[in-house]
């Protein structure tokens, strides 16, 4: 992969140069210190990539000649991450892990025991703040879709109105959450096929509460046991995606 990754929304999608907002600009320039010449490759978080010669490296407008595009191919399988709000600056690092992992979009949730609340404008600025962290792990990471951050709303409003999931799976530690293994191989067995779209639940510190849980099954979410010990959320957030890609992977997903 190269080096150099910048992101962009061209007004076409077979354009000849690419120019690059002022903060693309002053990233590829002054923070990678990329020079005319160089390979860069543009994306726009969709799958679309051109790749590219730096024409001109302006710190704060640098332009791009396209050389090719490229549509990059995207997983065979589609996963939403429902994320009750962490504290502190926790919901960020979520964001970048679950763009690593190739999470489709992400849901910030409040629920009965998050700490954080946000009103409108807090929210409106923290989710333009996630989704920037996005992309920048996009970039980093080489993934050419950036996952779609979702408005803020409460956990039991998107436990009641998830529809179109293939699989709905909430992380639990109540007794009788059953195995990921478990409920996949059941999935496979009743439907001849892996999910091709799951969303998957991940609580606050403390968990969702019982009223909560009950909703979820009541919205045919099934519990899933991330194992023995008690996980910090944003551990069980990165468990969580990390062990149903796998698992989706390897069942022929």
């Amino acid at each position: 992969m190269p080096d150099f990754r910048a992101y962009c929304q061209p007004p076409e999608r077979e354009p000849s140069e690419i120019r690059l907002s002022a903060d693309e600009s002053h990233h590829l320039v002054a923070v990678n210190r990329a020079k005319t010449g160089d390979t860069v490759v543009a994306f726009d978080g969709h799958g679309n990539e051109w790749i590219c010669a730096l024409a001109d490296d302006q710190k704060h407008g640098a332009v791009l000649t396209v050389r090719f595009r490229q549509q990059a191919r995207p997983l065979p399988y589609e996963i939403t991450l429902g994320q009750a709000l962490p504290k502190g600056q926790f919901m960020d690092a979520i964001v970048r892990k679950a763009t690593e992992l190739g999470a489709a979009r992400i849901a910030p949730l409040e629920s009965e025991r998050t700490v954080v609340h946000l009103d409108d404008d807090r929210s409106d600025r923290k989710i333009e703040k996630w989704q920037l962290a996005a992309i920048e792990a996009a970039k980093q990471c080489g993934n050419p879709f950036v996952p779609e951050i979702l408005p803020l709303q409460t956990a039991t409003t998107f436990m009641e109105t998830s529809r179109g999931y293939d699989l709905k799976l909430i992380a639990s530690l109540q007794p009788g959450a059953k195995s990921l293994k478990a409920v996949l191989a059941a999935h496979v067995s009743a439907n001849g096929r892996p999910p091709r779209k799951v969303l998957w639940l991940v609580g606050p510190e403390g968990d969702f509460t019982p009223a909560e849980m009950s909703r979820s099954k009541t919205a045919g979410f099934e519990p899933i046991s991330l194992g023995p010990l008690v996980l910090r959320c944003e551990t069980a957030a990165v468990y969580a995606l990390s062990v149903l890609s796998y698992e989706l992977q390897n069942t022929g997903g």
